[in-house]
Protein backbone atom coordinates (compact mmCIF):
# COMPACT_ATOMS: atom_id res chain seq x y z
CA UNK A 1 0.00 0.00 0.00
CA UNK A 2 2.87 2.38 0.80
CA UNK A 3 4.41 1.76 -2.63
CA UNK A 4 1.02 2.20 -4.31
CA UNK A 5 0.44 5.58 -2.65
CA UNK A 6 4.00 6.66 -3.41
CA UNK A 7 3.48 5.92 -7.11
CA UNK A 8 0.32 8.03 -7.13
CA UNK A 9 2.13 10.88 -5.39
CA UNK A 10 5.09 10.69 -7.76
CA UNK A 11 2.76 10.84 -10.75
CA UNK A 12 0.86 13.86 -9.48
CA UNK A 13 3.91 15.55 -7.92
CA UNK A 14 6.84 14.03 -9.85
CA UNK A 15 10.59 14.22 -9.33
CA UNK A 16 11.66 17.53 -10.94
CA UNK A 17 15.02 16.13 -11.99
CA UNK A 18 13.58 13.28 -14.05
CA UNK A 19 10.31 13.94 -15.87
CA UNK A 20 9.39 17.19 -14.17
CA UNK A 21 5.75 18.13 -14.76
CA UNK A 22 5.38 15.75 -17.70
CA UNK A 23 3.42 13.02 -15.82
CA UNK A 24 0.54 15.26 -14.65
CA UNK A 25 0.50 17.02 -18.02
CA UNK A 26 0.20 13.67 -19.81
CA UNK A 27 -2.53 12.60 -17.39
CA UNK A 28 -4.39 15.74 -18.47
CA UNK A 29 -4.01 14.70 -22.10
CA UNK A 30 -5.35 11.26 -21.19
CA UNK A 31 -8.50 12.94 -19.88
CA UNK A 32 -8.66 14.81 -23.20
CA UNK A 33 -8.58 11.48 -25.03
CA UNK A 34 -11.61 10.27 -23.08
CA UNK A 35 -13.50 13.50 -23.80
CA UNK A 36 -12.76 13.50 -27.51
CA UNK A 37 -13.45 9.81 -28.07
CA UNK A 38 -16.75 10.09 -26.15
CA UNK A 39 -17.74 12.87 -28.56
CA UNK A 40 -16.62 11.01 -31.68
CA UNK A 41 -18.24 7.69 -30.80
CA UNK A 42 -21.55 9.10 -29.61
CA UNK A 43 -21.90 11.98 -32.06
CA UNK A 44 -20.03 10.94 -35.19
CA UNK A 45 -21.35 7.39 -35.37
CA UNK A 46 -19.32 4.50 -33.96
CA UNK A 47 -15.90 5.86 -34.81
CA UNK A 48 -12.97 6.77 -32.59
CA UNK A 49 -10.52 9.57 -33.32
CA UNK A 50 -7.91 8.57 -30.73
CA UNK A 51 -8.14 4.82 -30.12
CA UNK A 52 -7.23 3.35 -33.49
CA UNK A 53 -7.49 -0.26 -32.32
CA UNK A 54 -11.22 0.27 -32.04
CA UNK A 55 -11.40 1.67 -35.56
CA UNK A 56 -9.62 -1.35 -37.01
CA UNK A 57 -12.17 -3.58 -35.29
CA UNK A 58 -15.05 -1.35 -36.43
CA UNK A 59 -13.73 -1.50 -39.98
CA UNK A 60 -13.87 -5.29 -39.79
CA UNK A 61 -17.46 -5.10 -38.54
CA UNK A 62 -18.41 -2.75 -41.37
CA UNK A 63 -16.76 -4.95 -44.01
CA UNK A 64 -18.78 -7.88 -42.65
CA UNK A 65 -21.99 -5.88 -43.14
CA UNK A 66 -22.76 -5.15 -39.48
CA UNK A 67 -25.24 -2.31 -39.03
CA UNK A 68 -24.23 1.01 -37.49
CA UNK A 69 -20.59 0.97 -38.64
CA UNK A 70 -19.11 2.92 -41.54
CA UNK A 71 -16.23 1.86 -43.75
CA UNK A 72 -15.51 5.46 -44.91
CA UNK A 73 -15.61 6.86 -41.36
CA UNK A 74 -13.16 4.26 -40.04
CA UNK A 75 -10.83 4.69 -43.02
CA UNK A 76 -10.91 8.49 -42.78
CA UNK A 77 -10.19 8.37 -39.05
CA UNK A 78 -7.26 5.99 -39.55
CA UNK A 79 -5.84 8.09 -42.38
CA UNK A 80 -6.20 11.43 -40.57
CA UNK A 81 -4.71 9.97 -37.39
CA UNK A 82 -1.77 8.71 -39.44
CA UNK A 83 -1.23 12.18 -40.91
CA UNK A 84 -1.28 13.69 -37.42
CA UNK A 85 1.14 11.05 -36.14
CA UNK A 86 3.46 11.74 -39.08
CA UNK A 87 3.45 15.45 -38.30
CA UNK A 88 3.99 14.78 -34.61
CA UNK A 89 6.81 12.40 -35.45
CA UNK A 90 8.56 15.02 -37.58
CA UNK A 91 8.28 17.56 -34.77
CA UNK A 92 9.62 14.96 -32.36
CA UNK A 93 12.64 14.29 -34.56
CA UNK A 94 13.35 18.00 -34.88
CA UNK A 95 13.07 18.55 -31.12
CA UNK A 96 14.30 15.20 -29.83
CA UNK A 97 16.40 16.72 -27.03
CA UNK A 98 13.93 19.48 -26.11
CA UNK A 99 11.07 17.71 -24.43
CA UNK A 100 9.47 20.84 -23.02
CA UNK A 101 9.54 22.64 -26.35
CA UNK A 102 8.17 19.56 -28.09
CA UNK A 103 5.18 19.18 -25.79
CA UNK A 104 4.42 22.91 -25.86
CA UNK A 105 4.62 23.00 -29.67
CA UNK A 106 2.52 19.93 -30.30
CA UNK A 107 -0.08 20.99 -27.75
CA UNK A 108 -0.31 24.31 -29.59
CA UNK A 109 -0.91 22.41 -32.84
CA UNK A 110 -3.61 20.42 -31.09
CA UNK A 111 -5.24 23.63 -29.93
CA UNK A 112 -5.64 24.72 -33.55
CA UNK A 113 -7.31 21.50 -34.66
CA UNK A 114 -9.50 21.26 -31.55
CA UNK A 115 -10.59 24.86 -32.10
CA UNK A 116 -11.62 23.92 -35.63
CA UNK A 117 -13.54 20.99 -34.15
CA UNK A 118 -15.32 23.23 -31.64
CA UNK A 119 -16.40 25.64 -34.39
CA UNK A 120 -17.66 22.84 -36.63
CA UNK A 121 -19.52 21.11 -33.78
CA UNK A 122 -21.16 24.39 -32.78
CA UNK A 123 -22.26 25.09 -36.36
CA UNK A 124 -23.36 21.54 -37.13
CA UNK A 125 -25.88 21.03 -34.34
CA UNK A 126 -27.33 17.59 -33.64
CA UNK A 127 -27.58 15.30 -35.50
CA UNK A 128 -24.37 16.21 -37.31
CA UNK A 129 -24.71 16.41 -41.14
CA UNK A 130 -22.39 14.20 -43.21
CA UNK A 131 -20.21 17.09 -44.37
CA UNK A 132 -19.51 18.28 -40.85
CA UNK A 133 -19.13 14.70 -39.65
CA UNK A 134 -16.14 13.95 -41.85
CA UNK A 135 -14.62 17.37 -41.23
CA UNK A 136 -14.81 16.72 -37.49
CA UNK A 137 -13.30 13.25 -37.87
CA UNK A 138 -10.36 14.67 -39.82
CA UNK A 139 -9.67 17.60 -37.48
CA UNK A 140 -9.96 15.57 -34.29
CA UNK A 141 -8.05 12.53 -35.56
CA UNK A 142 -5.16 14.72 -36.73
CA UNK A 143 -5.07 16.36 -33.30
CA UNK A 144 -4.98 13.02 -31.53
CA UNK A 145 -2.37 11.63 -33.91
CA UNK A 146 -0.09 14.54 -33.03
CA UNK A 147 -0.72 13.94 -29.32
CA UNK A 148 0.07 10.24 -29.52
CA UNK A 149 3.27 10.74 -31.50
CA UNK A 150 4.45 13.25 -28.91
CA UNK A 151 3.60 10.99 -25.96
CA UNK A 152 5.53 8.22 -27.67
CA UNK A 153 8.55 10.48 -28.15
CA UNK A 154 8.45 11.71 -24.54
CA UNK A 155 8.32 8.07 -23.40
CA UNK A 156 7.18 8.72 -19.85
CA UNK A 157 6.48 5.19 -18.52
CA UNK A 158 2.82 4.11 -18.51
CA UNK A 159 1.53 7.47 -19.74
CA UNK A 160 0.83 6.98 -23.44
CA UNK A 161 -2.35 9.14 -23.17
CA UNK A 162 -4.34 6.64 -25.26
CA UNK A 163 -3.45 2.94 -25.27
CA UNK A 164 -4.63 1.29 -22.05
CA UNK A 165 -4.58 -2.39 -22.99
CA UNK A 166 -0.91 -2.89 -22.11
CA UNK A 167 -1.32 -0.61 -19.11
CA UNK A 168 -4.06 -2.83 -17.69
CA UNK A 169 -2.12 -5.99 -18.57
CA UNK A 170 0.90 -4.58 -16.75
CA UNK A 171 -1.07 -4.04 -13.54
CA UNK A 172 -1.73 -7.77 -13.34
CA UNK A 173 1.19 -9.34 -15.21
CA UNK A 174 3.91 -7.30 -13.45
CA UNK A 175 2.44 -7.68 -9.97
CA UNK A 176 4.09 -9.58 -7.15
CA UNK A 177 1.30 -12.18 -7.36
CA UNK A 178 2.35 -12.94 -10.94
CA UNK A 179 6.02 -13.06 -10.02
CA UNK A 180 6.75 -9.76 -11.72
CA UNK A 181 9.11 -7.02 -10.68
CA UNK A 182 6.44 -4.56 -9.64
CA UNK A 183 3.28 -3.48 -11.42
CA UNK A 184 3.52 0.30 -10.84
CA UNK A 185 -0.21 -0.01 -10.19
CA UNK A 186 -0.51 3.48 -8.74
CA UNK A 187 0.60 5.29 -11.90
CA UNK A 188 -1.17 2.86 -14.20
CA UNK A 189 -4.46 3.18 -12.35
CA UNK A 190 -4.21 6.96 -12.58
CA UNK A 191 -3.93 6.63 -16.35
CA UNK A 192 -6.96 4.32 -16.51
CA UNK A 193 -8.95 6.55 -14.17
CA UNK A 194 -8.10 9.65 -16.22
CA UNK A 195 -9.40 8.04 -19.40
CA UNK A 196 -12.53 6.85 -17.61
CA UNK A 197 -13.17 10.30 -16.15
CA UNK A 198 -12.80 11.97 -19.54
CA UNK A 199 -15.13 9.47 -21.20
CA UNK A 200 -17.69 9.77 -18.39
CA UNK A 201 -17.77 13.56 -18.47
CA UNK A 202 -17.75 13.64 -22.26
CA UNK A 203 -20.61 11.18 -22.57
CA UNK A 204 -22.67 12.94 -19.89
CA UNK A 205 -22.27 16.27 -21.67
CA UNK A 206 -23.19 14.81 -25.07
CA UNK A 207 -26.24 12.97 -23.75
CA UNK A 208 -27.56 15.50 -21.25
CA UNK A 209 -26.23 18.94 -22.24
CA UNK A 210 -24.77 19.92 -25.64
CA UNK A 211 -22.52 17.99 -27.99
CA UNK A 212 -19.94 20.77 -28.30
CA UNK A 213 -19.03 20.91 -24.59
CA UNK A 214 -16.64 17.92 -24.48
CA UNK A 215 -14.60 19.54 -27.25
CA UNK A 216 -14.64 22.91 -25.48
CA UNK A 217 -13.27 21.31 -22.29
CA UNK A 218 -10.68 19.38 -24.31
CA UNK A 219 -9.60 22.60 -26.04
CA UNK A 220 -9.20 24.46 -22.74
CA UNK A 221 -7.27 21.54 -21.19
CA UNK A 222 -4.84 21.28 -24.09
CA UNK A 223 -4.35 25.06 -24.12
CA UNK A 224 -3.48 24.87 -20.41
CA UNK A 225 -0.99 22.08 -21.14
CA UNK A 226 0.62 24.16 -23.91
CA UNK A 227 0.86 27.30 -21.79
CA UNK A 228 2.03 25.51 -18.65
CA UNK A 229 4.70 23.54 -20.48
CA UNK A 230 6.02 26.61 -22.25
CA UNK A 231 6.24 28.57 -19.00
CA UNK A 232 7.87 25.78 -16.99
CA UNK A 233 10.35 24.88 -19.75
CA UNK A 234 11.44 28.47 -20.38
CA UNK A 235 14.40 28.21 -17.99
CA UNK A 236 15.53 24.94 -19.62
CA UNK A 237 15.40 22.66 -16.54
CA UNK A 238 16.78 19.14 -16.80
CA UNK A 239 13.45 17.45 -17.56
CA UNK A 240 12.84 19.81 -20.50
CA UNK A 241 16.14 19.25 -22.27
CA UNK A 242 17.06 15.64 -21.71
CA UNK A 243 16.21 12.96 -24.24
CA UNK A 244 15.93 10.37 -21.51
CA UNK A 245 12.79 9.44 -19.60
Amino acid sequence: MTSFLAEIRQTIIPDPSRDGPLPPLLVTLTIVTGLVDAFSYLVLGHVFVANMTGNVVFLGFALAGAQGFSIPASVVALGAFGIGALGGGRLGSAMSCRRGTLLAATAAVQVVFLAVGVVMAALAGSPVPAGYRYGLIVALAISMGVQNATARRLAVPDLTTTVLTLTIVGIAADSDMAGGGGSRAGRRLISVTAMLAGALVGAALVVHVQIVYPLVIALVAVAIVAGTTRALAASQPAWATTGES
